[in-house]
């Protein structure tokens, strides 16, 4: 059964968190402000469905293409100093889209330029925001953390979007972008005060290439990362066109000017604060599948009412819905990848997880667009809401994992050996080599846990991994692994978490030697010297 979750608001007794949460108010109603602003432009500049879509497209395409660069940053470097980069990168793009307006030098592929520059500094920020969250409060206060930052941006969802409409049909979409380029100060003064905790670790940074790698076989050796990105794209395929073509409904099907643009997004976000507010009380009552599932059944329904209503009034409680869907599905999958994932690769979980889910709205936002290009606004809302009906009855086959309960901070037993040799960090390539004698009757169980093994250690750095029966003893068994130097040696031993801890448990448990296996760790030589100024050179 779940356990009783408190209400998301009590997470703001912690007073760093509360000062990052109350200027992403301020940031968070700039953005939805400027999205207004380049939604309605859009439909100023250019007489295409197919490029107004493209505007939410050009948000969310960056993620798509740069999220695991961003989350190795967030893993790897300082984050404060990441977030402020990004923050003073969007800002600078926000001014630049402000002057172009206000000089009417703005054309439709200027517009999504800008609006992919800025998508890319939100790119960058988010896995070190989201990342930070476990920096600043405690683990059992994260899934309130994640529901009150999505409730933030509602809240202003609610109420920005009927500003954003109020400000552009008064002073234009240059106003808008303006007001944009301000809002991200408030957050680079709190940024600027929080001191970021010292690193966990004492080794040198991951070069990039390596940790991109790290990262990308971590979450493909995570069946449950896996799971909850796939069902991320999928929701984010069909929920994103309400999204996407919410300017062609208000100014198209029913005639409206900006202001109305505004009050559907202010009503979609209405409903996303109703379902972060009540987002534990559900999950005190429905696991996370059901949970995802209801939502996705939520969101088809209220993208198919949108499809045929034809006022106002009608498309008010579908978009109440749709917002509500939207918060419910997306925050409970974010958690899950939070939850799921130890702290050392959080950031690049995090990033390919918005990966997933930004790449479906952006594949979403070209396609409904298209469709709407080519057979109407019915026709590409029937399509999202049929899509939507396959994202809640593909749960029967992949179920979502249960927020984990596994202790995924690190085991902590890895001791640093005494080491005959004088090796450097980039001493290598380093073969590690564990000898278990096991009974023949246990065999099949203990296949079963190396198998278990085998995907722990590729997941966290070996490579090459084989497992060998001696054959004139078959009660001998050997694990072997590679890494290419000694510091990935020591990365990968470091990064065993406590739940992993029980493999190894399990292990001795069958192990028959009268002493606990021994690992022997070797560096590789080659036999063929190189011929240095006249002498031969074994020493590669």
């Amino acid at each position: 059964m779940p356990t009783k979750s408190a209400s998301p608001l009590t997470v703001l007794r912690i007073p760093a968190f509360r000062a990052r949460w109350t200027a992403s108010m301020a940031s968070n109603l700039g953005t939805l402000v400027q999205s207004v602003g380049a939604g309605w432009m859009m439909t100023q500049i250019s007489d295409s469905d197919a490029m107004v879509a493209l505007v939410q497209a050009g948000v969310t395409v960056p993620t798509m293409l740069f999220a695991v660069f961003a989350g190795t940053l967030a893993d790897n470097f300082d984050r404060r100093r990441v977030m402020i980069g990004a923050q003073l990168f969007m800002m600078a793009s926000a001014s630049l889209l402000c002057a172009l307006a206000w000089f009417d030098l703005l054309t439709p592929w200027l517009l999504l330029v800008l609006t992919f520059l800025i998508g890319t500094g939100s790119t960058f920020f988010n896995p070190s925001w989201q990342a930070s969250l476990g920096d600043i409060v405690p683990r059992t206060d994260l899934p309130s953390a994640v529901t009150l930052n999505s409730m933030a941006f509602n809240a202003m969802r609610s109420i920005g979007p009927a500003i954003g409409g109020i400000i552009v049909a008064i002073a234009g979409a240059a106003a808008a972008f303006a007001l944009n380029a301000v809002s991200y100060l408030p957050m680079i003064a709190v940024l600027w005060r929080w001191k970021s905790p010292p690193p966990d670790s004492t080794l040198p940074p991951e070069p990039m290439r390596l940790a991109v790698g790290s990262g990308l076989r971590y979450v493909a050796m995570s069946p449950n990362l896996m799971n909850v990105m796939a069902r991320a794209f999928l929701f984010g395929f069909g929920s994103v066109a309400v999204l996407s073509l919410l300017p062609l409904i208000a100014h198209e099907r029913l005639g409206g000017d900006a202001s109305t643009f505004g009050i559907m997004l202010g009503c979609f976000g209405v409903g996303a604060v109703i379902g972060a507010l009540n987002n534990a009380r559900l999950r005190d009552h429905f696991d996370n599948e059901h949970l995802v599932r209801f939502a996705a059944a939520a969101a088809m329904v209220g993208t198919a009412i949108l499809a045929v209503a034809p006022t106002l009034w009608a498309c008010l409680p579908a978009l109440l819905l749709n917002g509500m869907a939207w918060t419910v599905a997306l925050s409970l999958l974010n958690v899950t990848v939070q939850l799921s994932t130890p702290r050392w690769v959080v950031g690049r979980a995090i990033a390919l997880y918005q990966s997933a889910s930004f790449g479906g709205m952006a594949a979403g936002s070209w396609v409904w667009g298209s469709v709407s290009d080519g057979w109407g606004l019915f026709a590409a809302l029937a399509g999202a809401a049929g899509l939507l009906a396959v994202a809640a009855l593909v749960g029967l086959k992949m179920p979502l994992p249960e927020f984990s309960d596994l202790d995924l901070s690190p085991l902590d037993r890895f001791k640093e050996p005494a080491l005959q040799l004088d090796l450097k960090l980039r001493s290598g390539p380093i073969v590690a080599v564990t000898q278990f004698e096991i009974d023949p009757d246990d065999v099949p169980e203990f296949l079963a846990i190396m198998a278990e093994r085998r995907r722990v250690r590729i997941r966290d750095g070996a490579q090459n991994w084989v497992l060998m029966r001696d054959l004139e003893d078959p009660r001998i068994w050997e694990e072997t692994y590679h890494v290419p130097t000694w510091v990935e040696y020591i990365r990968h031993n470091t990064r065993r978490t406590k739940a992993d801890g029980g493999t190894f448990e399990r292990l001795m448990a069958l192990h028959r030697g009268e002493e606990r296996p021994h690992t022997r760790r070797m560096i590789e030589r080659q036999s063929i010297p190189r011929r240095r100024g006249g002498v031969y050179d074994f020493n590669l």
